[in-house]
């Protein structure tokens, strides 16, 4: 959660709420964008860390790649400014010893975030492993989580259903076992890399994310990856057709869009405890 920049006060009584009903707190704050902006990170984190978050979640894109960016060039500069914004976050945490966990949010492919993690050499600086976003850049699931376990501080652990249409293909977020991951191999290989690690459900109940890698707009900051990723991951695809309709919210009242989202979140829920051991 987003605690923002809070007084001492307000961080106890949340820390001791949390530790009175056996509860963790990972944080979740923005990265600065120039050098004004760090004392607002400055005051997260401190926070997050009073507040007892051994954690702070944060995205280097609100978007998605193949969607924010028309031209590699655009995604260059996005990727130069990115970078600006972890130097600038990284003395913090290591001030504060709270580890920064960035999320592999369909913004960088595997090995532009593992590069990235190479160059900042931060002990203080890793990944927040979504199992199920690198799909959406053509990278199969299980490879993404066994590439990133060793830098995983945190997680979205999510399982995913896709079907082909005319463009590419349909991603959706569905409840945990419903879908086509081995979850059970995801869970174990992020424990033994990181055997504190904490497994945060994201689960999105939305209308299918189009994944349009058959347009020439997709491929205009992708050009460095290989056809034959494409070919393996359309060919993913078509090896595992969703066994039922993609989960949609369109045409319900928000009434109807809860009780859907309430019902996917306790699905997984149970399927965590009495499949996965969570």
């Amino acid at each position: 959660m987003a605690i923002g920049s809070r007084d001492a006060g307000y961080t106890a009584r949340l820390r001791s709420r949390a530790e009175a009903l056996e509860m963790y707190l990972e944080g979740d704050a923005s990265l600065p964008r120039e050098q004004p902006d760090v004392a607002r990170f400055d005051a997260e984190v401190r926070a997050a860390k009073e507040a007892g978050a051994e954690v702070v979640r944060t995205a280097m894109l609100g978007g998605r790649r193949y969607e924010t960016f028309d031209s590699a060039e655009a995604f260059q500069q996005f990727a130069e400014r990115s970078w600006k914004s972890l130097t600038l976050a990284e003395p913090i945490v290591r001030k504060h010893r709270i580890k920064l966990a960035i999320e592999n949010h369909k913004d960088r492919r595997t090995k532009e975030l593992l590069d990235l993690l190479k160059r900042i050499n931060s002990e203080y600086v890793g990944v927040c492993v979504d199992t199920g976003n690198n799909l959406a850049l053509l990278e199969d699931p299980a490879e993404t989580v066994e590439a990133l376990a060793p830098f995983a501080f945190s997680t979205h652990l999510k399982d995913m259903a896709v079907t082909e249409y005319e463009d590419g293909f349909l991603l959706s977020e569905v409840p945990l076992g419903e879908g086509f991951l081995d979850l059970t191999r995801i869970v174990e290989h992020l424990r033994k890399a990181n055997p504190k690690i904490q497994f945060n459900l994201e689960m999105i109940t939305r209308d299918p994310l189009k994944i349009p890698c058959l347009t020439t707009k997709y491929w205009a900051t992708m050009s460095e990856a290989p056809a034959r990723e494409l070919a393996a991951a359309l060919a993913l695809v078509h090896r595992h057709p969703t066994k039922k309709p993609l989960p949609r919210t369109t045409g319900l009242d928000a009434e109807q869009q809860l009780a859907l989202e309430d019902n996917h979140v306790r699905a997984s829920l149970v399927y965590a405890r009495e499949h996965l051991g969570l």
